[in-house]
């Protein structure tokens, strides 16, 4: 964590990774002005948010402002792509929309590391923080794992699509089994938020919509737990595992 408006500006300044600034409401100056316009450069998530918050995270003199450094650097799916494509690998890519639990988040990293995932995709807002409790549920794999920052999922959807890797939206909602499709092809999972699942706009992108078939009374399952099971189907297809 870092607060304070010069020390906050020197660490944008220098280029490295933020995950998230949050700024108290109503502030405006030239300071305030040049933390957000080189957040905004640099993709990084600003917040505005009410001083009582601030002031829960530190009593100190932050001065209406607080960043939150990553403990990793985030990649570029669009140069993270073509290098998987000429090592001669077949594209494994998972993107997490909105995915809010840094738990959840943490666990989907461990076992798409477990199950050979190329690159997590993450938005830039409304995804989980990449904390202390995100590494320690990762179990390392966040720092073996690429993770991707994007500003739109639905741009990445279209690149990756562009670029021959079939998007498959996967929800207790939609029919098609997973077992029935070639995973075998390049191929980007979709796993939706908690709460909403996956937004519109990336099911109408789907060339795909999958489920997982369930024989219980609960017919939804844990974010995590689902990513879990999706990404070892495409393990299992192309591992040639009955």
């Amino acid at each position: 964590m870092i607060f304070g408006t010069h020390a906050v500006l020197e660490v944008l300044k220098e280029g490295k990774p933020i995950d998230q600034i949050l700024i108290k409401k109503q502030s405006d100056n030239e300071m305030i002005r040049e933390i957000i316009f080189h957040a905004r450069k640099l993709g990084v998530t600003v917040k505005s948010v009410p001083v009582e918050k601030l002031q829960r995270i530190t009593q100190k003199n932050h001065q209406g402002v607080i960043a939150f450094t990553s403990p990793i650097e985030f990649e570029n799916i669009e140069q993270v792509l073509p290098t998987i494509y000429e090592r001669g690998e077949v594209p494994f890519i998972v993107l997490l929309d909105e995915v809010t639990d840094v738990r959840n988040f943490g666990a989907i990293v461990r076992s798409c590391e477990c199950m050979g995932v190329h690159a997590v995709v993450v938005p830039h807002i409304g995804s989980a923080q990449i904390s202390a409790d995100a590494l320690k549920t990762s179990a390392g794999a966040l720092a073996k794992v690429p993770v991707c920052k994007v500003k739109s999922l639905v741009s990445v959807c279209k690149f990756l699509q562009k670029s021959g890797v079939q998007v498959l939206c996967a929800s207790e909602k939609f029919a098609e089994a997973c077992y029935k499709v070639d995973m075998t092809l390049p191929t980007a999972i979709v796993m939706g938020n908690e709460e909403q699942g996956i937004s519109q706009p990336i099911i109408d992108l789907a060339d795909r919509k999958i489920c997982i078939p369930m024989t219980g009374e609960i017919n939804s399952l844990n974010v995590s737990v689902a990513t879990g099971i999706c990404v070892y189907e495409v393990s299992r297809q192309r591992n040639g595992v009955c």
